[in-house]
């Protein structure tokens, strides 16, 4: 039975969903007014495993991340640029999605945006107002009052009387309580606007994702994620303003990811430590990237390093290698591989136990082609590839893996291919000096040939 750490009950609990066999996810997604770097491709990554895994069991899911489309640093970000927001956001969003791509990233069911649903936004902020949740301040600032909602900080464990005493707030005379949060904010010439009944202005960041998830998933959902970060005040905020609103439970399960770390301090735009997917991507492979943040549960801080980075190639080399040559047949039910993964991924979604699944299995692959069991290796190797797919690994071509990226310099893979043909053919005419002068200059190129018989199959390293 899967279990899940609800981060609202900080504890791990069997996952019931409320309707048999539907689960209805949503997690919150990306502000886009720049590239998205690697501590967002941890939230794509973790889930997307949940995503997938969770319709590997069976399940229909219908699984939500929106997009931030307005909000104050893109406004900024679109000024310092001389260009519209909507154009800054459409270029941000495509950048997005070529990252996801890349990464293998299954899209969501639905990915909505802030601007889109505005008309939502204003209906739930009316209906704050009309419970008494909402109030007006001076300068037109349209705020939640926390201190309405008696369970506020049942998600994060904080108290607003302990937040008062221990932190300290700028004064801000537009509202009654330091810890309300804007829900409309009015807007300042030259900015962005809708029209609204309080002035024109634009939603406050918390509000949107409680209005997209009501709108498409209802009051009452399965599952809540995002990361760490977000935990307070952000999703804190939105179970105040949703459950106020709708007088319903607002989701069962909260899964929250950790952060990818730099010299052990949590990488982020705003510190300035953070590097872009597009910049890991020069330098490694999408699938190295995705392992990398395989290898720790989803929960765990993560700390990144071209070590770790380089680990993952030498581990994906291991399976790549088990898998390369094999005809793959049908896996074989039940076994007690396939129970160590299934296990692996009902503990709350244990990714690494899962990869020591796929490594026993790689481990017996080996085995079985060295004792010319054939048939038993092409049935495990066809449950390596399901296992591993079920986690995004193993999806690219094979030969592909080991001969690489050849638009980077260095030999082309046509070269390479006419060269080792003309060692076989060389080896075939009986001419060694010939057959070993191309096989040094292929070494010199980075390139590794491995002889089976009359059939040779090469590598770069």
């Amino acid at each position: 039975m899967l279990k899940i750490y609800n981060s609202l009950t900080n504890q791990k609990e069997t996952f019931t969903p409320i309707e048999a066999n539907k689960i209805r996810m949503y997690v919150c997604g990306m502000t886009v007014y720049d590239y998205c770097h690697l501590g967002h491709a941890r939230v794509m990554v973790a889930f997307d495993v949940v995503y997938r895994y969770l319709q590997s069991q069976g399940y229909n899911v219908t699984y939500i991340r929106n997009i931030t489309d307005i909000d104050d640093k893109i406004i900024q970000r679109a000024n310092d640029n001389g260009e519209n927001f909507k154009a800054l956001t459409e270029r941000f969003i495509d950048a997005m999605h070529e990252d996801e791509r890349a990464l293998g990233i299954h899209p969501p069911s639905l990915e909505p945006k802030a601007t889109d649903n505005i008309e939502e936004i204003l209906g739930m902020i009316s209906t704050l107002m009309e419970k008494g949740y909402a109030y007006q301040g001076a300068s037109g600032d349209v705020y939640y009052a926390v201190a309405k909602f008696e369970d506020y900080g049942k998600l994060s464990g904080r108290n607003l009387e302990d937040l008062r005493a221990g932190d300290r707030i700028a004064v801000n005379t537009d509202k009654n309580d330091p810890f309300d949060f804007v829900l409309w904010k009015m807007a300042k010439q030259g900015e962005p606007y809708w029209d609204s009944p309080w002035g024109k202005g634009r939603p406050g960041w918390h509000i949107e994702c409680s209005a997209m998830a009501t709108k498409i998933l209802g009051n009452h959902f399965d599952i809540h994620g995002g990361g760490h970060d977000l935990q307070f005040p952000h999703h804190e905020n939105e179970i105040a303003q949703s459950e106020a609103c709708t007088g319903e439970h607002f989701a069962n399960y909260w899964m929250h990811n950790g952060f990818i770390r730099i010299d052990e301090e949590k990488m982020s735009k705003s510190l300035g430590n953070f590097f872009t997917i597009r910049e890991v991507l020069e330098k490694y492979t999408a699938e190295e990237i995705r392992y990398f943040m395989l290898t720790s549960q989803y929960r765990s801080p993560l700390n990144y390093s071209t070590d770790q980075l380089d680990a993952a190639g030498a581990s994906l080399d291991r399976l790549y290698t088990a898998m390369r040559g094999l005809t793959i047949s049908t896996a074989p039910q039940n076994s007690s591989y396939e129970t160590h993964y299934i296990n692996a991924m009902n503990d709350d979604f244990n990714t690494p136990e899962a990869l020591s699944a796929l490594f026993d299995l790689a481990r017996d692959i080996n085995i079985a082609r060295d004792k010319k069991e054939n048939e038993k290796a092409s049935e495990l190797g066809a449950l390596l590839l399901t296992l591993a797919n079920g986690i995004g690994l193993l999806e690219g071509d094979i030969e592909a893996w080991f001969k690489g990226d050849d638009s980077k310099g260095g030999m082309s893979n046509d070269e390479i291919d006419s060269l080792v043909q003309q060692r076989l053919d060389a080896k075939a005419n009986k001419d060694w000096s010939l057959a070993d002068k191309i096989r040094d200059e292929l070494v010199e190129a980075g390139v590794s040939l491995e002889d089976n018989g009359a059939e040779t199959i090469w590598r770069r390293e």
